[in-house]
Formats: C-alpha cells, structure tokens, sequence
C-alpha cells in the first residue's frame, strides 16, 4: 500500500544522475531494451510488425550498456502472435546468457518509452529476479543531460540466479473470461482510448474485453519529461478508477507491452493481486468466440 506517498521499491527507478555517478561500477550491468512496432492496416490478424532497435543501438547508446533483443531473444518465435511470452524456463536460460543475475544491479532503458523497459522488468520479476531498476526517462532524459554515449556493442559474460517462477502473473484468455462475471477482479486495457472504445480496427474486431476500465498506459508517464508520474499522482489515477488492493487486477493491451507498465506501477503502489494477459487484444479481437464491447 502506498505509504508516505512514496514508492514501494524506491531502488526499482532510478534517476539518469545516479546512473552516471556509477558508470564504471562492474556491479551494474545496463541494458538497452528498445523495440519498434510498425502498425499497418494490410493484415489485422497481425496488427504490426515489430524491428529490434538493435541498429540504433550500435549507433548510439548509453556508456557500457549491452543490447536486450525483446522479440527474438526473450519471446516465443513459434507463437502466432508477437512477443509472446515463452516457457519460464527457456526464459530463464536466456537472460542468464544476457548476463543477467547475481550479483549483478540490472539498469534497463529504452529510446521509444519506457513500457519496453517495464517489459523485461516483469519478465525478470516473474522469475523471481529483482534486482532490477527502471531507468527514468530513459535514454532521451540521459541525451537531455549531455551525458556519454558510444555506438553499442557491449556484450557480459553470462550469470546465474535460481528461477523462483511466479506463474500467476501471467493468465491467459480463459482466465481473462472468467474474470469478466467476477466483481472481485478489475480488467484494465492500458490502450488509448481511441482503441478502448471501438474507433480502432487496430486488432481487428473493434472494442475492449467486457467490463474492462481504461487507464492508458501513457497517462502514468509525464509528458513533458518522459519520466514517470510521482506516487501519489499515479496513485489518484487508479483510485479514481475504482482499483483497490483487495481486488485483483488483470492488465492488457495488444500484447501484453504496454499492459506492464500499468502492471509495474501497481507493483510500485504496493498491489499484489496483478497479473497481465499477455497476447491480449491481438488474440482477444481475432477470436470471435470471445466477447467484445464498444462505445
């Protein structure tokens, strides 16, 4: 529960001056989490295509950070839809190879927003690693400070860590159908609004999952600074929606990004009962066995 108006974990964001006094400690170890999506309106069973941000980075990154490819590293390829969550245990096997584990304090930033940032952090987080920070702002704040960067090519030696897997964190379509007749679960679409209320073909079928609240995921990031909002602003947001920490809480968005950035600052307001659904409106929309509602 959210205490004095601050963060659960304060050390799970930290600031672009923090990281800088520390550039050289071999203790931490930062990666560049950047993805792009490419929306189209050519195939809506695929409602964009996605581009490793592998090329910016060897053109510029942060000093001494490494490369996290989301897609192709830590996702399953033999999933119809992107950035699909692979089994935990290959998830596992391939983060320690990233050089992901003790001892080590993993920083994780992005160019395009911080919801890829908050992808490999609840990633990390439902195997059980949590020595993790989100840095704030990102790499536009660390550019905005004039702070060093170098075309990227940083690679670690692999690590190690015991998987202490928290599977209930994910749910999928069924569990996401059941929730929609229990008054005890709240289902929130981090989407825009556009999408939530059915003036997007996006996904294919427009709309929303049934009873599901709308708290866009940008809406918990400052737009001026890039930075996420303080406490008790993120805080009045979801109260204002009626989330409670007696409730559960499943998140979605189109699959399962952006939903973990809400999924993140309820973790940091001192929620337990979260999870997100991870394929969400990419799978949810093109099933017409599912319900769906607009307006």
């Amino acid at each position: 529960m959210l205490k004095d108006n601050k963060w659960r974990n304060p050390a799970a964001i930290v600031e672009c001056e923090w990281l800088f006094n520390r550039l050289g400690d071999e203790s931490i170890r930062i990666f560049d989490c950047t993805t792009y999506l490419h929306y189209t309106d050519d195939h809506p069973s695929k409602p964009y295509d996605v581009e490793s941000g592998l090329s910016d980075y060897k053109k510029n990154s942060i000093l001494g950070a490494a490369f996290i490819d989301i897609q192709n590293a830590l996702s399953d390829q033999d999933s119809i839809y992107s950035l699909t969550l692979p089994n935990f245990q290959g998830l596992g096997e391939s983060v320690k190879r990233l050089g992901i584990g003790d001892p080590y304090h993993v920083i994780l930033y992005a160019k395009n927003g911080m919801q890829w940032a908050t992808r490999v952090w609840y990633l990390l987080y439902s195997l059980g690693y949590e020595n993790v920070s989100i840095l704030n702002g990102g790499f536009n704040e660390w550019c905005k400070l004039n702070f060093p960067i170098e075309p990227g090519g940083k690679t670690f030696a692999p690590a190690e860590f015991d998987l202490k897997i928290k599977e209930s964190k994910f749910v999928d379509k069924n569990d996401v159908l059941e929730a929609i007749d229990d008054n005890n679960t709240i289902i929130i679409n981090s989407l825009t609004e556009d999408i939530h209320l059915g003036q997007s073909r996006r996904y294919g079928r427009p709309g929303r999952i049934p009873r599901s609240i709308n708290i866009p995921f940008h809406t918990l990031v400052d737009r001026e600074t890039g930075k996420f909002k303080q406490p008790k602003d993120a805080y009045a947001i979801f109260a204002s929606h009626g989330v409670t920490l007696n409730k559960e809480v499943i998140n979605y968005c189109g699959g399962g990004i952006a939903a973990t950035l809400d999924a993140f600052i309820l973790y940091q307001l001192g929620f337990d009962l979260f999870s997100v659904y991870d394929n969400s409106m990419s799978e949810w929309a093109m099933d017409e066995g599912l319900p769906i509602e607009t307006g």
